[in-house]
Parts: structure tokens; C-alpha cells; sequence
């Protein structure tokens, strides 16, 4: 009786033969014993060395539709068009997460099948999203995500790649499809735009490695104004992401991208790390500052759990004050008496015509930039004529010049 492994050739063709001898053995004797373990031994050798490999994708779907008498027309709810179609059947086109979900809900073809691969399934979450709808083409052109033929049809796998980058699926937030949305939203916003936006913050968060864990409830009024001190110096911008990320804050830059209408962002990571996104999109001294001192607010006051991201479009600012968000007034007024204190400003600092010596002397005096007070005396008159040498245009992206275009890399 066999009672060792099959290892070589030798003994899988010895046991081979003698299976053949005990075929006729009988229920309950030692040859029926024999027969039975030579089998398995055999089995278990056949598996490891002659395994059987997937049935190709496109020859399942071509016999699936030979059995249920499909034509490639009809196979065009599957795959989009009668070409596409064509240059699936042909192997000119490989098919697409989005194909293999629709030929396997609507044909049963199995996902190990059109996968390739024992056992897989398909990636979950987020399967109702309109995944074309992402700007990916905007996105390859940026560097974002690798460009790749028919990037539009594999939107799926381009976003799950990109998705990767900003430590996976869980990392993404979408509160963007759904009400309830915090911050300073324009109507005519593209939530897929804003959330591939979030997506690149996130992920060039996760390159930026912080050195000191952030302490909740370590920002306060005090912080902003230490903050906004910075401003006083040529290198401010910078001195303030330093600053910032000495108290664990992550700040990132990412250009903004088309329908976003977007300025900046609070997000708070699942470890409890907060992450403010500036687009720069005005690359103005004076808007740099509000936008970073009120997204520095929403993280002393209103990140949390539940509210992981707050999203700002400062051109609303002062806009249906009536309806606006109560998160987005007290940012504001937190933001104004960071960058040049409530006490002081309503003393009337410069009386009559603000003149840009005035606007000088009195930056001197705070050891703030002058592009503060200039941009808070345009905003409160409604005059943006007023004092444009002074609000320092196309002096804040030179700062972060590692990646103009694209953000820090």
C-alpha cells in the first residue's frame, strides 16, 4: 500500500497505474483504502503541477453569447458601442472595470473570470459613482494620475489608482454627494471636480511627513494672530507652513481645478490630523492670508468627527448673509480679529481717504503685510479699485515654486 507522497513523474505515472489495477476493489477492504488515498495523493499533485488556468475573459464572453444566441449588437448595453464592441471581441480593447460589472450582473459571468484571478471580486464601495465624471483627462494632463489610452473608459481604474495615493478608498471623503454640506459652496460646483481636488490635498498630505502629533484644541484666537505675524516677512507664506506644521497642521497647495470654485479647505484626517488645501487661484498677498487664517479657524472650531470637511469659495463672502452657514460667520470674525484685531480696528486706524502711506505706517505699527489692511479696506467699501498696488498680486505661488502648476510634489 502507498504510504509517501507523489514527487516526481515517475511516481505519478506508478500511481496512475496502479489506480487502474484497483478500480474493481471493493467497498471496506484495504484495496478500497488504497484506491482512496492514491487518489487524493494524485489529485493533490495535479493541482501543483498541472493547475488549470482561468478561462480567457473574451472567449467567456464569446461563449456565453453563443449560448444565450447573443449578437455583438446586443452585447452594446454591456460595452457601450457597437466599435468598442468589435474591438473587445477582436483583443483591439481590454475591457473595463465597467464592462466586466455589467457582463457580470447582466450575463453571470463571474468576477474570478473576467478578473483572471481564483477567487477576486470586484473592488468595493462607491459602485454607483458616475466614475467618467471625474475630470481624469484634466488630471493626466496635471500629472495627477499617468495618462493611458481610453483614460475616459477606465476612469474606474485611474481613480482607484489616484484614490491609492491618499491611502485608499476610506480616505476619501464624499460628503459632496450628499446635503448637509459644510462651508462656502458655489451652486454651479462639480462635486467630482472638488472631491478629485481633495484627493490630490490628501495625497500630497500623506508624502509630508509631520514630525509633531497635533493636539486638539491647541489653535486658538492667540494662534492665528502668531500667524498672521508672519505675514511681516518677505518668506511669510513659508514661515507660516513651517509654523504650521510645528503644531502638526499639514498646509497644502493644489491649484484648483475647472468648476471647482474653490479658495481653500479644512479636512480632517481619521488619525486626527488636520489638513488645510489653499488653491492660490488669485495669488494675491491678501487673500492668501484671510484663506489660510479662515481655514485655520474652521480647524479650531469646527473640524471634527462628523464634520471632516469644510469647503470654502471666499467670492460668497458677505453673499445671502442671511442663509449663510453660522460655521462660516464665526470663521470670518475669528479670521478678522486674527489678522488685525477687533480693538484696534474699531478705533478708526485710518481715518479719512485711505492713502497707501496710511495703509504702511499702520502694517508697520501691527508687523503685519500691508496687502492685510489694503484687502480688508476693499472688502469693507465694496472698491476693488482701491489700493491694487498694495494687495500684493502674483507674490504668493513663487513661494511654493517646487511645482507652479501642479502643487507641491
Amino acid at each position: 500500500m502507498v504510504t509517501r507522497l507523489i514527487k516526481n513523474e515517475k511516481d505519478y505515472d506508478a500511481s496512475l497505474s496502479r489506480i487502474e489495477k484497483l478500480m474493481s476493489a471493493k467497498p471496506g477492504t484495504a484495496e478500497m483504502d488504497e484506491l482512496e488515498l492514491l487518489t487524493a495523493l494524485v489529485e493533490m499533485y495535479e493541482e501543483s503541477h498541472f493547475p488549470i488556468n482561468p478561462p480567457d475573459p473574451i472567449d467567456a464572453v464569446k461563449f456565453r453569447m453563443e449560448q444565450l444566441g447573443l449578437s455583438q449588437k446586443e452585447m452594446v448595453p454591456f460595452m457601450g458601442t457597437k466599435s468598442k464592441v468589435s474591438e473587445v471581441l477582436h483583443g483591439k480593447r481590454p475591457l473595463t472595470l465597467a464592462m466586466m460589472r455589467a457582463l457580470n450582473k447582466g450575463l453571470g459571468i463571474s468576477a474570478e473570470v473576467l478578473l483572471k484571478e481564483p477567487g477576486a471580486v470586484f473592488p468595493g464601495g462607491m459602485q454607483a459613482m458616475e466614475w467618467s465624471n471625474f475630470p481624469v483627462v484634466e488630471l493626466a494632463k496635471r500629472g495627477w494620475i499617468p495618462e493611458m489610452d481610453g483614460i475616459k473608459e477606465k476612469a474606474e481604474e485611474a481613480m482607484r489608482g489616484f484614490m491609492a495615493q491618499a491611502g485608499g478608498l476610506e480616505m476619501v471623503p464624499t460628503p459632496f454627494f450628499r446635503q448637509g454640506k459644510r462651508g462656502r459652496y458655489n451652486p454651479k460646483m462639480d462635486p467630482y471636480a472638488l472631491t478629485a481636488w481633495c484627493i490630490r490635498v490628501l495625497a500630497l498630505a500623506r508624502k509630508n511627513h509631520l514630525k509633531t502629533k497635533y493636539v486638539k484644541g491647541s489653535v486658538k484666537s492667540s494662534t492665528l494672530q502668531e500667524v498672521a505675524r508672519l505675514s511681516y516677512f518677505d518668506n511669510g507664506p513659508m514661515l507660516a507652513k513651517e509654523y504650521l506644521e510645528k503644531q502638526g497642521i499639514h498646509l497644502i497647495i493644489a491649484p484648483h481645478l475647472p468648476k471647482t470654485y474653490l479658495d481653500g479647505a479644512a479636512i480632517l484626517l481619521p488619525d486626527g490630523t488636520p489638513v488645510i488645501g489653499l488653491t492660490l487661484r488669485y495669488d494675491r498677498i491678501d487673500n492668501f492670508w484671510f484663506c489660510l487664517l479662515h481655514e485655520l479657524a474652521h480647524v479650531s472650531k469646527h473640524l471634527s468627527e462628523s464634520d471632516r470637511v469644510i469647503i470654502d469659495d471666499l467670492d460668497l463672502r458677505g453673499n445671502n448673509t442671511g442663509m449663510e452657514d453660522r460655521i462660516e460667520k464665526e470663521a470670518d470674525a475669528m479670521t478678522r480679529n486674527g489678522l488685525i484685531p477687533k480693538r484696534v480696528w474699531t478705533k478708526n486706524p485710518i481715518p479719512g481717504k485711505a492713502t497707501p502711506a496710511k495703509v504702511d505706517a499702520l502694517a508697520t505699527k501691527l508687523k503685519i503685510h500691508p496687502a492685510i489692511i489694503a484687502g480688508r479696506i476693499r472688502y469693507e467699501q465694496n472698491n476693488y479699485k482701491l489700493l491694487s498696488m498694495h494687495i500684493g498680486n502674483k507674490q504668493v505661488r513663487r513661494h511654493f515654486s517646487e511645482s507652479p502648476r501642479q502643487g507641491l510634489d
